[in-house]
């Protein structure tokens, strides 16, 4: 597909990236997804414009702690933005021992990117604070778990952004976790990619939602930790945990497990399920030919100052 103006592609896990001139990106959130860091063969209906719509939502949500990329969602998939300089980190935060962690700390390890855990926490207990576990960025194969104090020595970048990076990372998680309980879940982990624009801090991507973010229900969450039960979630870990049951964590000489027709419809309806608890919204879904996001894409792109 080729926008007016088009001046560059880059096709990423889940999302296709056409450069727009030199100021602007259009970003199409597809139907892919990926775990482990592999995008996996079958494409999950919707999924695309649910995370498109979480985004724009909590983007807008959040404008007030920093500056985003975001312009317009011309269509309910496709979002139009600012190009960035990107960081090549990921800020992932954490205010439970959940997922990655977890497997961290159940191997025997106490310290994840150069941060101490405690002793004596049980799977999905909360930290007494949130926890920044910052990974490289990578473009193929699998991100990098890294410390604060590498990453500054090694250049990746400067002592002073990381520290305002540490600071809006708090901020977005603490206000994410506020609005979460204000319908009825709990904002367990989540990651942000920021960038630059003219030397100003951007955040960037998406934000909040279940490809970047895990979510409990609240209700019940006590309960289930005393008797040593799974918390009941909306995120993609359930997708990574039937991987590992079929033997696949994105290990070299791993096959990717063919996944049946009903899991990916039930993967379908679980974005819906957390669209609709995180959003109180109906969601509505939307089916747009190729044809039509070219021309209203356009449409928004010729709305632009191209100079």
């Amino acid at each position: 597909m080729q926008f007016s103006h088009q001046t560059s592609f880059y096709r990423g896990k889940v999302r296709d990236v056409h450069g727009i001139g030199s100021q602007y990106l259009v970003m199409l959130a597809s139907n892919r997804i990926s775990a482990f860091d592999v995008v996996l063969p079958k494409p999950i209906p919707f999924k695309g414009q649910v995370l498109n719509q979480i985004a724009a939502k909590f983007l807008k949500a959040t404008e007030d702690i920093v500056p985003n990329w975001l312009i317009a969602c011309p269509l309910p998939h496709v979002s139009l933005g600012y190009r960035c300089e990107p960081f090549p980190i990921e800020m992932v935060i954490r205010g439970n021992l959940t997922g990655h962690a977890n497997r961290v700390y159940q191997s025997g390890l106490r310290t994840i990117c150069g941060v101490q855990m405690p002793e004596g926490l049980a799977e999905n207990d909360f930290f007494p604070e949130p926890i920044i576990t910052p990974t490289t960025k990578a473009h193929e194969g699998h991100d990098e778990d890294i410390s604060r104090g590498y990453l500054i020595q090694k250049g990746l970048v400067s002592e002073d952004d990381y520290q305002q990076l540490e600071i809006i990372t708090k901020k977005l998680f603490e206000r994410g976790k506020k609005m979460a309980a204000e319908r009825g879940l709990i904002l367990v982990d989540t990651k942000y990619e920021f960038g630059k624009i003219n030397d100003r801090i951007v955040l960037m991507d998406e934000i909040h939602t279940p490809d970047s973010s895990r979510y409990f229900y609240a209700d019940g969450f006590e309960e289930r930790q005393s008797n040593g039960q799974a918390q009941k979630q909306l995120s993609k870990e359930f997708v990574r945990e039937w991987l590992i049951k079929n033997h696949f964590m994105g290990k070299e000489g791993q096959v990717v497990p063919e996944m049946p027709d009903s899991f990916v419809e039930e993967i379908t309806a679980r974005y819906i399920e957390l669209y609709e608890q995180i959003t109180g919204e109906t969601f509505m879904p939307a089916v747009t030919s190729e044809e039509q996001t070219l021309e209203i894409t356009n449409q928004a792109i010729a709305a632009l100052d191209m100079q």
